[in-house]
């Protein structure tokens, strides 16, 4: 019979709350997508008035999803866009906007958001939105399930990129072709030996390739 401690050791991790970052100049709405969210119990919310708040706050903590909107008064919400997008590719976007176009829609999308939702909104619309996000990224899920699935895409688009196969990336690290897929499923971590291999396989330091999954 197994004891408390073990049964508790084998639970699995409880998923996380997902962290939205909310950049607006309009306090009321600020207040409501924080007050709303939270009671949503899935999410952890920060909100921002100035960009160069966010901008800091990404840099000590980055958040899953980033809110923001494009009307903000001395700031063009393209400029902050952009400014997101250089320092962190990654980063998951969705546009919040009281003066939809087509034309800042389509000029948005080229930069890769996530997605872009027109004031006044529902609650219904914005949910839903976030849950897209959360399915496609994989967010609030326990962290070491998020690296294996993240490092496992990144090395994957690393031997794609070199028009490898399986066996090619294999052969270079000197690893079985099993532990690369599974490694690139996401189903395992590679251990630090695996990892040092890979990395000398594409020419990068470890550093290199943990800093491109944003982790």
């Amino acid at each position: 019979m197994r004891s408390a401690a073990e049964a508790v050791s084998e639970a699995p991790n409880p998923s996380e709350a997902v962290e939205i970052a909310v950049l607006d100049d309009d306090a009321d709405f600020r207040n409501y997508l924080e007050d709303t969210l939270k009671d949503e119990g899935l999410y952890s919310v920060r909100t921002f008035a100035h960009p160069d708040d966010l901008f800091l706050a990404c840099e000590h903590r980055l958040p899953d999803i980033t809110l923001l909107d494009m009307k903000m008064g001395g700031f063009r919400g393209e400029h902050v866009l952009e400014q997101l997008l250089s320092a962190h590719p990654g980063l998951c976007v969705i546009i919040v906007t009281g003066y939809p176009s087509l034309e800042d829609m389509r000029a948005t999308f080229k930069m890769k958001v996530f997605d872009y939702i027109a004031k006044p909104f529902s609650l219904a619309q914005l949910r839903q939105t976030l849950k897209n996000a959360v399915e496609q990224f994989g967010f609030g899920r326990a962290m070491q399930d998020r690296l294996r699935e993240r490092l496992g895409h990144r090395i994957k688009m690393l031997r794609v990129e070199r028009a490898w196969s399986l066996k090619d990336l294999a052969a270079s690290a000197k690893l079985s072709v099993s532990q690369i897929s599974s490694i690139e499923r996401g189903a395992n971590l590679p251990s630090i030996e695996s990892l040092l291999a890979i990395c000398r396989a594409f020419d990068k330091r470890p550093s290199e390739l943990l800093a491109t999954i944003e982790f």
